[in-house]
């Protein structure tokens, strides 16, 4: 009997959410660095004649943290009643947010770990650089460019892409205007995955190893690795090769090769194209300046950098009020002229209205991690940062964690102990059998400083490790032991013998 196929239609009512280019703004402006900010300043200047600066005050604006009369500028004040009456840039930032965690590193991170040194970058070439002359030698449609370099300028310095696709989506519509599917910008990101060096661009570690697979010779070698990649990676990560070699029917010296094989692969692609160049590569202007007193007060400020105080044309302003008070004796052209000045005036205020929004946003983020994080910037003892995690500054402050993240991105803050990314000030915690909670910062450095101390003629064991770790007041597993110690960037204990 044959099947009769109906066309039918149905009617769906979906609610979407979207920015107001107010709030797009606004976005915008927060997730920049002090210098880019600087830019934007000036290209507004230039592109608004009804947007001027005055003569900038101090290139501080400073605000007292410990002062009990609450020492804000009255800017700050009055922002912070009308936040409280309106969260709606928060509410449509939920939907575009990163998650509630700052992405680690395969391997070493030297922003992430006990080691962490200040570094201030020189002008060299980046390896964003030598992706973008590898691009400019493929064909490409002009979408196609636009997203390519949104790709690259937003892989970590491993070479990783570390955000999915939707935000990408999102985030090239609202800053670009650009309206693109995920399925096109994953075609994109395909032909990025072809640029060298093999991984570039993946999105795991586990889609960067098989990137550098699929580039080796073909054969049963190769066959065995993308298998081990494919089919047994969470026995891979804990580096059970004894299950691996039974699973894969294995014998001793093939499985003994196919070790050796893997290990070749390069975790951090964007780092194998040099030290120097495997960083976005920018010099670093701290955006607060936080300041220690000898009685452990603390103060800090916001840098103002080169960005003057801004206001509103008065010529313009008087322009809009005229219209206002005489829309009937005037002639067509008059009122064109008067429309233009009155956009121009909207559109000055609404920049003035952001920026002040994002000082707003700076203060009370730095605010809430100096209250939590108090006692290192009062002694500088990396081993006392709390535990601290996107979600406490969000509860703190009152603002979305998405918020939070892009404040906590590309932001530095200058203290007395050294410049640090703010990211730095976020650790995980780690909780113990007996339900004890502490920082994995603090864990690292008592861990870090145990190995320096050991004897090199005999070097400590994990297991020895381990033990030695809990007679500190650190209870912590072997398998914690080991993957601090690799994420330290310390190598076992008989490649440590001396």
């Amino acid at each position: 009997m044959a099947q009769k196929l109906i066309q039918t239609q149905a009617q769906k009512l979906a609610q979407v959410q979207r920015l107001s280019q107010q709030q797009m703004l606004q976005v915008k402006l927060l997730e920049m660095p002090l210098t880019e900010l600087e830019e934007s300043v000036n290209a507004e200047l230039e592109d608004n004649e009804a947007l001027e600066s005055e003569s900038p005050d101090d290139a501080l604006s400073e605000v007292r943290d410990d002062r009990e009369d609450g020492g804000e500028d009255e800017d700050f004040e009055e922002m912070t009643e009308r936040e409280e009456r309106e969260s709606a840039l928060d509410e449509a930032l939920e939907g575009i947010g990163r998650d509630d965690e700052m992405p680690e590193s395969f391997g070493s991170s030297n922003n992430q770990n006990a080691d962490y040194e200040e570094m201030v970058y020189g002008d060299t070439t980046s390896f964003y650089d030598k992706l973008n002359e590898q691009m400019g030698e493929i064909d490409l449609t002009d979408m196609q460019h636009e997203v390519m370099e949104y790709l690259i300028g937003s892989l970590d310095d491993d070479g990783l892409l570390r955000k999915d696709l939707n935000t990408i989506s999102d985030e090239l519509a609202i800053y670009h205007n650009i309206d693109v599917s995920e399925k096109e910008i994953e075609d994109v990101l395909h032909i990025l995955q072809t640029f060298d060096p093999a991984g570039i661009g993946a999105r795991n570690l586990q889609e960067c190893l098989l990137l550098q697979i699929d580039r080796k010779p073909d054969g049963r070698l190769k066959d065995y690795m993308r298998r081990v990649i494919d089919e047994c990676f969470d026995e891979f990560t804990k580096k059970h090769w004894d299950k691996i070699q039974s699973q894969l029917g294995l014998s001793d010296l093939q499985a003994e090769t196919l070790h050796k094989e893997l290990r070749k692969l390069n975790p951090k692609p964007g780092a194998s194209l040099g030290e120097t160049q495997g960083r976005n590569i920018q010099q670093i202007t701290p955006d607060f300046i936080v300041d220690t007193a000898d009685d452990g007060s603390i103060s800090f400020a916001l840098n103002r950098g080169n960005i003057p105080e801004l206001k509103v044309s008065q010529s313009y302003a008087d322009m809009v009020e005229t219209y206002k008070n005489n829309k009937q004796g005037m002639n067509r052209r008059e009122k064109e002229a008067l429309l233009y000045a009155k956009e121009k005036v909207d559109k000055a205020q609404g920049f003035i209205e952001a920026v002040k929004q994002r000082r707003h946003t700076l203060y009370v983020t730095m605010k809430a991690i100096i209250d939590r994080q108090r006692k290192f910037f009062q002694d500088g003892d990396e081993a006392d940062l709390k535990p601290m995690i996107l979600k406490d500054i969000a509860d703190k402050t009152g603002l979305d964690i998405s918020t939070i993240s892009r404040v906590s991105n590309v932001k530095y803050a200058q203290t007395k102990w050294g410049t640090f990314p703010l990211r730095f000030f976020f650790t995980d915690s780690y909780t113990t059998e007996s339900g004890e909670e502490m920082s994995t910062r603090k864990i690292k450095v008592a861990l870090k400083e145990l190995i320096g101390k050991e004897d090199k003629s005999r070097p400590l064991s994990d297991d020895a490790i381990k033990d030695a770790m809990a007679k500190q007041g650190f209870p912590i597993a072997r398998r914690t032991v080991a993957k601090y110690r690799e994420q330290l960037g310390i190598p076992v204990a008989r490649l440590r013998r001396k």
